[in-house]
């Protein structure tokens, strides 16, 4: 079954075609077979009018944690009321996670899913890391790889209460890791102050890519520090959050091809400052944005919103956003067939209910996605 979605008022690509006017594409057996000009686009057994419509590639959302259970509201109400923030919080949901069953988690991940694809978001990214034993990490896993297109392995997300923080890191890397590896793409670490060191950071990262996973930190949120450094040295893929970076920050993923992965969301929510997009930009780094859907520091699956904040608060421009959110979150999960709407490509496409990508920051809070296709199943 094909399908023609035709009279496409501005087409993004992401691709050498750039931006479109007047055109079409088809959708056949879960990918883009053919983009150009609408007057000159092939039969298909379905055809939809995008009337008009602006269409771009599904977003990319590389950067998630919905493997979770319990709520942090009053945690977020302190903080508005002038309680900063710190990963603290991170051991209340872990609580809650370990308490929970596999039908509720697999549950919380199914909803929040759910919620992001009827917002325009096709690929999803999600993590371990609420669970921070052997048993519970596994299951986390487990329940990630089946609701999620990238399953990322967070067991270096905070040392339990109680443990010894070199102790914890060495099951982290052994026992811990051989246990999840089978499950999961992909290895995350905290390097931040308050939860895992440089020389900790390292461990788990070494240890991960001995076994084969690809690699992502967390990194320079709550202030300076070494992740930013050590997932370039490393070769990671992505460093998320860039909240705080020196120029020597700035320079290291320009000359890289690690990804700076923003999470503006999440700075609004705990009132950082919020990342330097525009010196990464200007300096030729690589960037993306993700929401970094959490219960405690940014608990929205909303893109849009990512993407508005990031063209009227952090300097981007909306095409820049909009590249961030959907190519540049595809580059930091090292895949090549989503995030653009090429010939080939997976057909995850959104359909705005405007005229052209602009409205997503001139019209900034308002519900834009008109239509959705994951992998060429309409789903909205």
């Amino acid at each position: 079954m094909s399908t023609l979605i035709t009279n496409i008022g501005e087409l993004t690509t992401n691709s050498e075609l750039g931006r479109l006017t007047g055109a079409a594409l088809v959708v056949e057996a879960g990918h883009v077979a053919w983009v150009g000009a609408a007057s000159a686009a092939p039969a298909a057994d379905e055809v939809f009018d995008a009337a008009g419509r602006a269409v771009l590639p599904g977003w990319v959302d590389s950067h998630t944690h919905l493997v979770f259970a319990g709520d942090r509201t009053a945690e977020f109400e302190a903080r508005m009321s002038g309680q900063p923030y710190s990963a603290g919080g991170i051991a209340t949901t872990v609580d809650a996670t370990r308490a929970a069953s596999d039908d509720e988690l697999a549950g919380t991940i199914r909803r929040h899913v759910a919620e992001a694809v009827a917002q325009g978001t096709t690929c999803v990214e999600t993590k371990t890391g609420y669970g921070l034993t052997v048993d519970d990490e596994v299951r986390s896993a487990r329940i990630a790889a089946r609701y999620a297109d990238e399953a990322t392995f967070l067991g270096a997300h905070l040392v339990p209460p109680g443990a010894d923080a070199d102790e914890y890191v060495s099951l982290v890397c052994g026992e811990m890791l051989d246990a999840v590896a089978p499950h999961v793409r992909w290895a995350d670490v905290f390097c931040e102050k308050g939860a895992f060191d440089a020389d900790q950071s390292r461990a788990v990262l070494e240890a991960a890519a001995a076994r084969g996973l690809g690699l992502r930190v967390h990194g320079n949120q709550l202030g300076e520090g070494p992740g930013v450094r050590l997932a370039v040295e490393l070769g990671a893929a992505s460093v998320d959050h860039c909240t705080h970076l020196s120029a020597a920050d700035v320079d290291a993923l320009a000359g890289s091809a690690t990804v700076a992965t923003l999470l503006p969301a999440c700075d609004l929510s705990t009132r950082q400052p919020l990342p330097p997009a525009r010196a990464l930009l200007d300096a030729g780094a690589a960037v993306a944005l993700a929401s970094n859907c959490n219960p405690g520091s940014s608990y929205t699956t909303s893109m849009a919103y990512c993407v508005a904040t990031a063209v009227l608060q952090m300097r981007m421009s909306v095409e820049e956003a909009v590249f961030a959110a959907t190519r540049g979150g595809a580059i930091a999960l090292g895949r090549e067939d989503v995030g653009h709407l090429a010939v080939g490509a997976r057909a995850d496409v959104h359909v705005l209910d405007a005229p052209s990508t602009t409205h997503l920051a001139y019209r900034p809070g308002v519900p834009l996605t008109h239509a959705v296709w994951r992998k060429g199943e309409r789903v909205r």
